[in-house]
């Protein structure tokens, strides 16, 4: 399909809570094999090790400590995450997190002006932060994948929008376009929502003239 609307106008709410529950279930089985040391390893989130990124997955944020966080960050929204994130995870050690994370496997929290979508993108990139230093396999269901890359495209709040202006993605693994620019880049759903996402890491799984354009910006 080619991206046109919102995967929030096109997918039910009911459908997308059912797709945020079974990642994150699907999550915590896979997070019960790593053993001490791969705790440690630093994840895609720079600064961040695969621990404290399971500490951001399972905080839940509300508008209270959303402000006072942003106040003790002096404003900086990403600092803020990866405070929170560190401060949850050595609160708790990773066989407390799992459990977290398989508690709130049904959760609908939303984070302050997220959309029902924001979960789903969270836990699919999140679990790839994991998982790709640790050179294990995590892998994006499709039609999931589709509407959480399309819905991040479009949200402010990835810088997908600037990072991929001008650009057309062409899925090789789905029959899934987003764009008409000029330049095209090709490859799988997971490295093109890798990149989407910043995570320069997915540049190796693409082709096309549009990869030096986007490397070029990450």
């Amino acid at each position: 399909m080619t991206a046109q609307a919102d995967a929030e106008d096109t997918v039910d709410r009911n459908q997308i809570l059912a797709w945020v529950r079974a990642e994150r279930l699907s999550l915590a089985d896979f997070l019960d094999d790593l053993d001490e040391h791969e705790w440690q390893v630093d994840s895609l989130c720079d600064g961040w090790t695969v621990h404290q990124v399971l500490g951001h997955i399972t905080s839940q944020d509300t508008v209270r400590s959303t402000v006072i966080g942003l106040i003790r960050a002096k404003g900086n929204w990403d600092r803020m995450n990866a405070q929170a994130a560190r401060d949850h995870a050595t609160r708790f050690a990773p066989a407390e997190l799992i459990a977290q994370l398989r508690a709130a496997a049904e959760s609908t929290h939303l984070a302050p002006l997220a959309s029902p979508l924001d979960p789903l993108v969270d836990i699919m990139i999140h679990s790839q932060d994991i998982a790709r230093p640790l050179s294990r396999t995590r892998a994006m269901p499709t039609e999931q994948a589709i509407a959480a890359l399309e819905h991040l495209i479009r949200s402010p709040f990835y810088g997908a929008r600037k990072r991929l202006n001008g650009l057309r993605l062409t899925a090789t693994d789905a029959t899934w376009t987003h764009g008409d620019g000029p330049d095209e880049i090709r490859g799988p759903l997971s490295e093109l929502f890798l990149v989407a996402t910043g995570r320069s890491v997915g540049l190796a799984g693409l082709t096309g003239p549009g990869v030096a354009r986007v490397a070029a910006v990450m």
